[in-house]
């Protein structure tokens, strides 16, 4: 039996088409439409017999495809669906998925709690929220839901949910358990192997990594994700060619610039937890850190991202605003370093009630870490700390 191919190998070889011309890699089929021979071979592609290019809009593009295999080996499912943005791919989930109820437990992206909380209730869909901290009822709030969802690590707190354990309950009762897994990547975790059945990204993060495309991910089964491929395509969520071409260049070099992330946050973190201005830092790769343990249980690397909290709001924004390298800026797993306040961005839309019931406070300052020499961010982060 062939050994199977390890995940730099597979980043860079799989899904790619034998090009006729001789390329590498698959080519941008800049196209809308693809002509057939007969009305019967178009037919076997509407139809699903025979696998080809149709229409890009229904996602049949052959650039599309090809990076959607690669995706799907990425992350060890047998299909991916390729999406105009995570939060494209988030609803699509949702409205599939979530007619039975859904369950968000712990924190998340400050618009996928928008879409959960206030715009799917509109539309006759149940959701329903629980914290970390009252994680042991979990059973009593599984009762009528058809869908989990979660991050791990979370927004912008980086706690770490235990997914071999949520997939269980969730399984116990009927529902499909769908994790985030934008902030790990598949580099750093592998949610459908701990039993999770979908794994979602925005792909405008770390699997882009260059902070110049926009796309979300689903992945899973092809059963699980066959539902979920009729409101791709009739919400208009398919992205162009040009975006999925640029995905495929940045997915060659994820584990390398993974690894990166990984090794430069930890030298970040490691600083700001010394440093006599900084209240806490929040990141899984801190021994003293509450979710440490099943972090290195349940993750290869601990990510690129992590949240320090000062002493209050004033003292946060004169820390961001005296950066120099580090950029303000929204967004995150691009090259370059970049910090934001929760507050201002991420969930500026959420009450300053709601922020606090979730510890999401006005002193937080959440950093991307990128790849830049980690002693430059280091001399970065020091002087905005100290100069005021």
């Amino acid at each position: 039996m062939a050994r199977e191919r390890e995940l730099s190998t597979r980043c860079i070889h799989d899904g790619e088409l034998d090009d006729p011309l001789g390329s590498p890699f698959t080519p941008l089929y800049n196209t809308t439409t693809f002509r057939f021979p007969s009305t019967e071979a178009l037919l076997d592609v509407v139809e699903g017999r025979t696998p080809g290019p149709l229409y890009t809009r229904y996602g049949f593009n052959p650039t599309i495809t090809s990076v959607e295999q690669k995706l799907a080996s990425v992350e060890g499912a047998e299909s991916a669906l390729l999406f105009t943005s995570g939060m494209a791919a988030a609803s699509s989930l949702f409205f599939a998925h979530g007619r039975n109820g859904v369950l968000c437990v712990g924190d998340a992206y400050g618009g996928t709690l928008e879409l959960l909380g206030e715009q799917l209730p509109q539309l006759g869909l149940k959701t329903r929220f629980i914290l970390d901290s009252d994680l042991e009822r979990l059973d009593e709030h599984l009762e009528g839901i058809g869908l989990v969802f979660l991050e791990t690590p979370t927004n912008p707190g980086l706690a770490v949910f235990d997914i071999a354990t949520i997939a269980e309950q969730a399984h116990a009762h009927g529902a499909l358990l769908a994790v985030d897994n934008t902030f790990a990547t598949p580099v750093n975790q592998r949610p459908l192997e701990l039993g999770a059945d979908i794994v979602m990204h925005s792909a405008t993060k770390y699997l882009g990594g260059h902070s110049d495309l926009t796309a979300g991910v689903l992945a899973g089964s092809a059963e699980v994700l066959q539902p979920t491929f009729g409101w791709r395509k009739n919400l208009g969520q398919v992205p162009a060619p040009e975006t999925a071409a640029l995905l495929a260049r940045s997915l060659r070099t994820l584990p390398l610039r993974v690894e990166r992330h990984n090794r430069n946050a930890q030298a970040v973190a490691e600083f700001l937890q010394d440093h006599p201005k900084v209240k806490r830092v929040l990141y899984p790769g801190l021994p003293d850190y509450p979710g440490h343990a099943l972090a290195r249980q349940q993750m290869r690397g601990f990510g690129g991202m992590l949240t320090v909290e000062l002493a209050d709001k004033a003292s946060a924004v004169a820390m961001v605003d005296r950066l120099k390298l580090i950029a303000n800026a929204p967004s995150l797993g691009g090259a370059e370093s970049l910090a934001t306040l929760p507050f201002a961005t991420t969930h500026h839309g959420m009450s300053a009630e709601e922020r606090q019931r979730r510890g999401i406070t006005d002193g937080m300052i959440r950093l991307s870490i990128g790849l830049e020499d980690a002693e430059d961010l280091i001399d970065d982060l020091r002087q905005a700390l100290e100069a005021g």
